[in-house]
């Protein structure tokens, strides 16, 4: 269980955030069909159950409390019946509707599915997208001005309906000015908010394409090249410090100015009548953001509590519970050489080709994710050895580790890159090696294949070695090195990190 995923999730209870979008209704007539139309060839369906749930800018605000967030939420729907059941669907997700605006001779958004067991057979939407009539409009901004000032953080959900029209956008942005906070936006084009600098924006594939302005791919790694590739233009055309672009199953390119592009990694799960995992992908990032936690953490939150929502069928919502869940539901660690023999020879029988590499990782840090995500794209699996504290005591000396062997383990099941990890006390992973027999055996840094023991056992086995450079001025003896230089006004030269100390402990 990764414990700084579960302390990340602690953090963000009790934030405050405002959601500010599109409210829609999204309803699901369910019924069962054995039979073709006497007047057309179309199924009849006898619908024997109809579920009304909070769409779009709602669903967000409806995540958000879900998670343990004081959510306020701004939006706009009509005087009608669809208005009513959206009402109530707030209500039963404790989301506060006071700011929701009624504004008469505007039709409320709605999505209307039609299912046959679980084939949808057809979708009907409708609602006005129109602009705002002016009176509610002023109204709409008087109430965003009040709602901005003590909140956490801001959720623009931007679906292209209507709402932000030029008067809202430039009122959401002089009160963003006034008073600063955390922004993150999630619209079909992030490119309209982009004089509001978001903290972070949510495009999927498609949406970011667009911005850059080429073709759409379809194999999933050279998408996510692509996106990397792309990476300051969608920066530039998005004002975002963070774009977080979603790969549908593939999981999401994450890109943090200054900062190595980061990959998380979702579990596929085919549900055709899943909704919404986009709202809570976004909903999740703000809280978390929210939180100050780290975007790689954050990250990997929102793409664990997506993944719970696309479990789901219909339009669902990710609980505080079903987060904490999914980020401890099953443990990495490999116990033993037994286990390990055992997963290996499992994902033999399903052709999965293998990763290891090994090392110490005390304090983690972007160096150690960059290279482990590098790693992780060179197969399908990623198997971490991890050293031990008595390993790590021979190889480092006395004052080593400075974090125990499970805070260590704890910390790389974190990353979604990592598939398995396995402790080890030997002075070599050996024994690991004849064990995983990997196709690819990864290290990092300064070595080459001729200084490189394991080389000739890992060929033997059929398998390949590659090197992956370190990021520059990330080690953990740096790390410790800087910690103890004397401070610039004590009068002292301060001391460089030894060329040898920075190549040898990368890991």
């Amino acid at each position: 269980m990764s414990r700084a995923l579960l302390d990340a999730i602690d953090a963000m209870a009790g934030r405050r955030v405002l959601v500010v979008g599109e409210a829609m209704l999204d309803t699901y007539l369910i019924g069962t069909s054995t039979r073709l139309s006497r007047e057309a060839p179309v199924p009849v369906v006898a619908v024997d159950e109809r579920v009304d749930a909070a769409g779009g800018a709602a669903n967000s605000a409806a995540n958000l409390r879900a998670l343990g967030a004081r959510v306020e939420f701004l939006s706009v729907i009509g005087v009608d019946d669809e208005a009513d059941r959206l009402r109530a669907t707030l209500r039963a997700a404790r989301v506060p509707d006071h700011d929701v605006l009624s504004a008469p001779g505007r039709r409320t958004l709605a999505k209307q599915r039609v299912l046959a067991g679980d084939q949808m057979l057809v979708r009907f939407d409708s609602g006005t997208t129109g602009p705002l009539p002016a009176d509610i409009e002023d109204e709409f901004i008087a109430r965003l001005r009040g709602a901005i000032p003590g909140v956490d953080a801001v959720l623009v959900s931007d679906y292209g309906y209507g709402i932000f029209g030029g008067r809202v956008s430039a009122a959401l942005r002089q009160a963003l000015d006034a008073d600063p906070t955390i922004v993150v936006v999630d619209a079909r084009d992030p490119a309209v908010h982009r004089r509001l600098a978001p903290t972070a924006v949510k495009p999927n594939y498609a949406e970011a394409v667009r911005l850059l302005g080429e073709q759409e791919l379809t194999d999933p790694e050279t998408r996510a090249r692509q996106i990397v590739a792309g990476g300051q233009v969608l920066h530039d055309r998005t004002g975002a410090r963070v774009v977080a672009v979603t790969l549908d199953e593939s999981g999401a390119v994450i890109l943090e100015q200054g900062r190595e592009p980061y990959r998380t990694y979702a579990r596929p799960r085919r549900n055709e009548r899943a909704c919404g995992a986009g709202d809570t992908y976004a909903s999740t990032m703000a809280l978390a953001l929210s939180a100050k936690t780290p975007v790689p953490i954050a990250a990997e939150l929102a793409a664990a509590s997506a993944s719970v929502v696309v479990g789901r069928s219909g339009t669902a919502v990710c609980s505080v519970a079903d987060l904490a869940a999914a980020v401890g539901r099953t443990s990495k660690r490999l116990g033993s050489g037994d286990m390990l023999r055992d997963r290996i020879a499992f994902l033999r029988t399903q052709g999965q080709r293998i990763v290891f590499t090994n090392g110490c990782f005390d304090l983690l840090h972007r160096g150690h994710v960059t290279y482990l995500n590098r790693a992780k794209a060179l197969g399908d699996v990623l198997i971490v050895g991890v050293n031990g504290d008595e390993s790590v005591r021979r190889l480092k000396g006395s004052g080593r580790p400075l974090n125990g062997l499970d805070d260590r383990l704890g910390v790389l099941e974190a990353l979604s890159c990592i598939d398995h990890v396995i402790a080890f006390d030997e002075a070599t992973p050996e024994r690991l090696i004849d064990i995983v027999r990997p196709d690819v055996y990864v290290k990092g840094g300064d070595y080459t294949l001729e200084r490189l023991p394991e080389v000739p056992q890992v060929e033997r086995y059929g398998g390949h070695v590659r090197i992956l450079p370190y990021v520059d001025d990330h080690s953990t003896t740096g790390l410790i090195a800087r910690m103890h230089e004397p401070t610039a006004d004590s009068g002292a030269t301060p001391r460089r990190t030894p060329a040898s100390a920075r190549a040898g402990d990368r890991r």
